[in-house]
């Protein structure tokens, strides 16, 4: 099937691959980097742009603060250690 003949709501899904199943549907798939990625895209197609939105409301309850570009991406507000970058081994205790 071409790109053409996908109906418009399918657009994201075709560029980013399927929703997986038993998660909410967000539009596009995690680290798709096309424009349909961006959270306040419009319009969106089925739920996704709710969300989106819900998403966003709660992680800005939790003090992140959304990277507009990507509907996944977060940063904390008040990041403790702005500057500093930490190397060292994560093991499961």
């Amino acid at each position: 099937m071409s790109r053409q003949s996908l109906p418009a709501d399918a657009d994201a899904l075709h560029t980013c691959g399927a929703v997986d199943v038993g998660t909410l549907d967000f539009g596009t798939g995690f680290d798709c980097f096309d424009p349909t990625s961006e959270t306040a895209r419009r319009p969106l197609p089925g739920n996704a742009a709710a969300n989106r939105k819900l998403l966003v409301d709660a992680m800005r309850a939790g003090d992140f603060k959304n990277y507009a570009r990507e509907w996944w991406h977060f940063t904390l507000e008040h990041e403790p250690f702005a500057n500093r970058r930490f190397d060292f081994p994560v093991t499961a205790g």
